[in-house]
């Protein structure tokens, strides 16, 4: 029965192509070989220039008055009570906030508490501006440096730092702001 059923739908899609071999132009179906014993035509040069677009000369406009013959307008003052209340506001936000979107380094990750110690100290006795996270999630601890607010930041820092922790890696953070540095 499946046989029957492949033979008759092999059929069917034989059918319709030659159908549709048998409907294509006249052209795709005998395709004649290219005469070669004819010589090219020698090249038409055709004037185009009723194509090109004709563009009327700018028309001349009369001189500005020069800088020195205009008068001095004096800016009034665009910032009122209400924006002054905002900005004011906003200023108050901004020194409340602690945290921003930056990178930490991740010096060390495993298992030896000992280790972790001991970079710690490698980068802190070379590097004392540096701040260090150490943390410890049974039973891993893991040792961060530093807060970096752009990656080149990181980067230059993790240069220094990658002869003391030669497996630190970049990650991003949530960093701690620094008011004194701006």
């Amino acid at each position: 029965m499946i046989y029957l059923l492949r033979n008759v739908l092999l059929f069917s899609a034989l059918l319709s192509l030659a159908a549709c071999a048998a409907t294509a132009p006249a052209a795709t179906r005998a395709v004649a070989a290219p005469d070669t014993t004819r010589k090219p035509a020698a090249p038409v040069s055709e004037d185009i220039s009723r194509f090109r677009p004709v563009f009327s000369p700018p028309k001349v406009v009369a001189a500005l008055p020069s800088a020195a013959s205009r008068p001095l307008v004096t800016p009034a003052n665009q910032v009122n009570a209400q924006v002054e209340q905002r900005l004011r506001d906003q200023a108050y936000t901004n020194q409340n906030v602690k945290y921003a979107q930056g990178f930490r380094i991740q010096a060390y990750v495993g298992l030896e508490r000992e280790q972790a110690m001991a970079i710690r100290r490698a980068i802190i006795s070379r590097y004392p501006e540096e701040t260090d996270y150490l943390t410890f999630k049974q039973p891993i601890f893991r040792l961060w440096i530093g807060d970096y607010l752009t990656r080149l930041e990181a980067e230059q820092a993790m240069l220094r730092i990658r002869p003391l922790a030669p497996k630190a890696e970049l990650e991003p953070a949530q960093v701690v702001l620094n008011k004194t540095s701006f």
